[in-house]
């Protein structure tokens, strides 16, 4: 093989993916399973070299590259499934069949609050299977642990403060809606820049403004 060629194919290899794949996909899941045992709380990542294509986040890339793999459909928002960059990059580190409706997902991966759809549109699971449900990566700006909505359910000792920047018209009402499907509905993990919180099916959500 030429050098030319050899250089060639390496250019057109995605970036590189985790740097320590056991030891850093180890770390990013226990920080997402805590950030939905402990709702509203804002979880720290610990440094990760990544350095993924735009304009996906590293919280939100390390999270897509620790919980899925090639059995796990995956949906992108029409922002993320017209770059075929973002695709390759995905598909050459997880295998993740992406999927068309937002239903067939076991993941979804939002970039912009603004492209999110319906949440009822995703899959609540059904009653003898309430773990096929969707579980929504939603990328965001901020993350923050004061005053905005309240939530109060399971992993919350009385209530926690929350707030996340920017979110979608109607959102949080949607989400007190697919609370009330409890054992179904979605789940929500939220991705900052380098943090990460939860937002499961069990919690209530106060404090909306009327």
């Amino acid at each position: 093989m030429s050098t030319q060629t050899a250089s060639s194919i390496f250019a057109k290899a995605p970036a590189p993916g985790l740097a320590d794949p056991v030891h850093d996909a180890q770390s990013v899941f226990r920080s997402a399973m805590n950030a939905l045992a402990q709702p509203g709380t804002v979880q720290q990542l610990d440094d990760l070299k990544l350095n993924p294509p735009a304009p996906l986040s590293i919280a939100a890339t390390a999270l897509v590259l620790t919980l899925c793999d090639y059995d796990t459909p995956l949906w992108l928002d029409p922002a993320l499934a017209a770059s075929e960059t973002v695709k390759n990059y995905i598909r050459f580190h997880t295998a993740a069949p992406f999927v068309e409706s937002p239903a067939e997902a076991a993941f979804a991966l939002v970039s912009d609050a603004k492209l999110l759809p319906a949440v009822a549109s995703f899959s609540a699971g059904t009653a003898e299977y309430p773990d096929r449900s969707t579980t929504i990566i939603l990328m965001v700006d901020e993350l923050t642990e004061d005053d905005g909505i309240t939530l109060k359910g399971p992993g919350i000792k009385t209530e926690q403060q929350f707030n996340v920047a920017p979110t979608p018209a109607m959102f949080w009402q949607q989400m007190q809606d697919n609370s009330a499907l409890y054992p179904l509905g979605i789940d929500v993990i939220f991705a900052g820049a380098n943090q990460v919180a939860g937002l499961p099916r069990s919690i209530k959500i106060t404090g909306l403004e009327a």
